[in-house]
C-alpha cells in the first residue's frame, strides 16, 4: 500500500526526516525510512543533536576513542561525531540521490549558529565541513540572517549546496531566492555545471502561527469591539499557512522569469522551497495540519518523527498547491494577509522577532550541545 509520505511524490513533493541519531543510522531504521515509507532526505540542527548526544550512550564509544586520541576540545569533538552521523546518513540515501539524477537525497548539516551575522565565517566553516564529510548529497544549513545572504551566494557560487535556514518572512525568502540565482551565475561564469547545484529555502510555518495566536488571545482577553474580536479569532491558526502559500507564490513568479528561464535553459535546478517546523504547536490543531495544506511542486517537507508517523497513517495526500485549487488558495491568502494588515497585527514584526528568536534558541541549544559533550568526556575519562 503507498502511504502518504510517498504519495506526496506524484504532485512534486519530497518528505525529508527531521531528526538524526547513531541509533537512527546503526539500527538501520534510517535506511527502512528511506526504503518503505519514502524519505528522500534527513535534516538536522543543534537541538537535535543535542537530544541526540545528551540523552544516551550510543555516542560513548565513539567520544572514548576521540579522547583517547587526544581531542579534549568540545567543538572539535561534536563536529568528528556530527560528520560521521551525516556521513552514513548521506550513504543510506546515497541511492535516492542516484535515482533522481542528483535532486534530491540530501542530509543537511548546520554550520555554527554562533556564525549566523558574520559571513566570511561561515562561509569559511561551510567550506570546511563540505570537505570533511565529502559526500556530493551533503547540504549545508546557512542562518538566512543579513550576512547568512552573501555567505548564501558565494557557496552556491562554489557548486556547495545550500539549506538556507530559518526564513519567516516572505521578502526575506525572495532576498534568499535572490541570492541562489546570483550564486548560479557565478557558478555558471566559472564554467560550473547548473545541474550539479541544488538548494532549498527552509521556511519555517508554525512557529509564526503560534506567535499570531498568542498576540490575539492577549487582546481578545482586553475586551472591544464584537466584529474586530469575530476576525481576529478567524485568523487564529490561518496565518501561517498564508504565509507560506505567499512565499510558495512569490517562488513560482520568480520561475516566470527571463533571468531564471536563462539558468534554466543551462540546467539549474529551482531552489525548492521547504516547509520546517511543521509540527503543530496546539493540541487543538490536526497533527498534520502544516503537511497536508502544503504539498505541492518543488517543495520539501521535513517532518519530526511524531508528525511523520501521524501524516503516514493519516494524512490527506493532494495537489494542495498547484492548478485551479492552488490559485484559489493563492487568492484567500493574500485575502488573509490583508485583513492582518487591517486589524494592525505587524507580521514583519512577528517574523523579525521569529528570527532573532531562532537564532538565540539554536545558539542556546549548540551550548548546551557543547556542554553535553564536555560532560561526556570527562565523565568517560575519569579514573575508574
Amino acid at each position: 500500500m503507498t502511504t502518504p509520505t510517498r504519495a506526496v511524490q506524484q504532485y512534486g513533493q519530497s518528505i525529508w526526516y527531521d531528526f538524526i541519531s547513531r541509533e537512527l543510522l546503526l539500527s538501520g531504521e534510517l535506511r527502512r525510512l528511506v526504503e518503505h515509507d519514502g524519505v528522500r532526505g534527513v535534516t538536522s540542527n543543534p537541538a537535535i543533536f543535542e537530544k541526540a548526544i545528551a540523552s544516551g550512550h550510543d555516542y560513548d564509544p565513539a567520544i572514548h576513542t576521540l579522547v583517547g586520541q587526544g581531542a579534549r576540545d568540545p567543538k572539535g569533538i561534536f563536529e568528528s561525531l556530527a560528520t560521521v552521523d551525516v556521513q552514513l546518513a548521506c550513504d543510506v540515501l546515497r541511492g535516492v540521490y542516484d535515482e533522481s539524477a542528483e535532486a534530491d537525497g540530501f542530509v543537511s548539516l548546520e554550520v555554527s549558529p554562533h556564525l549566523a551575522h558574520d559571513t566570511e565565517g561561515t562561509i569559511e566553516e561551510a567550506r570546511r565541513l563540505w570537505r570533511a564529510v565529502g559526500r556530493p548529497n551533503l547540504m549545508i544549513k546557512v542562518p538566512a540572517t543579513r550576512a547568512g545572504l552573501p555567505a548564501i551566494e558565494t557557496l552556491i557560487g562554489e557548486g556547495i549546496h545550500v539549506n538556507a535556514t530559518l526564513l519567516f518572512a516572505v521578502d526575506y525568502y525572495e532576498q534568499v531566492h535572490n541570492a541562489y540565482i546570483a550564486g548560479l551565475e557565478r557558478f555558471a561564469a566559472a564554467g560550473g555545471a547548473l545541474e550539479k547545484v541544488s538548494s532549498v529555502a527552509s521556511f519555517f510555518v508554525s512557529r509564526i502561527d503560534a506567535r499570531i495566536e498568542k498576540q490575539i488571545v492577549e487582546e481578545l482577553s482586553a475586551g472591544g469591539d464584537p466584529d474586530r474580536k469575530a476576525r481576529l479569532e478567524g485568523l487564529i491558526f490561518k496565518v501561517a499557512i498564508a504565509n507560506a502559500v505567499d512565499a510558495y507564490g512569490r517562488f513560482q513568479d520568480t520561475l516566470q522569469t527571463e533571468r531564471w528561464k536563462k539558468l534554466d535553459a543551462q540546467g539549474a535546478r529551482p531552489q525548492r522551497v521547504l516547509w520546517a517546523s511543521t509540527g503543530t504547536k496546539s493540541p487543538d490543531l490536526p497533527p498534520t495540519l502544516y503537511v497536508d495544506k502544503l504539498i505541492g511542486r518543488d517543495t520539501v517537507n521535513t517532518v519530526p518523527a511524531a508528525t511523520f508517523e501521524a501524516f503516514k497513517s493519516e494524512g490527506t495526500v493532494s495537489d494542495a498547491l498547484s492548478g485551479d485549487e492552488g490559485q484559489r488558495i493563492r487568492e484567500e491568502a493574500t485575502e488573509m494577509l490583508a485583513t492582518v494588515t487591517e486589524l494592525g497585527l505587524s507580521l514583519e514584526a512577528v517574523t523579525d522577532e521569529l528570527l532573532d528568536q531562532g537564532c538565540q534558541l539554536f545558539c542556546d541549544a549548540f551550548d548546551q550541545l557543547l556542554e553535553a559533550v564536555a560532560k561526556k568526556r570527562d565523565e568517560l575519562t575519569e579514573p575508574q
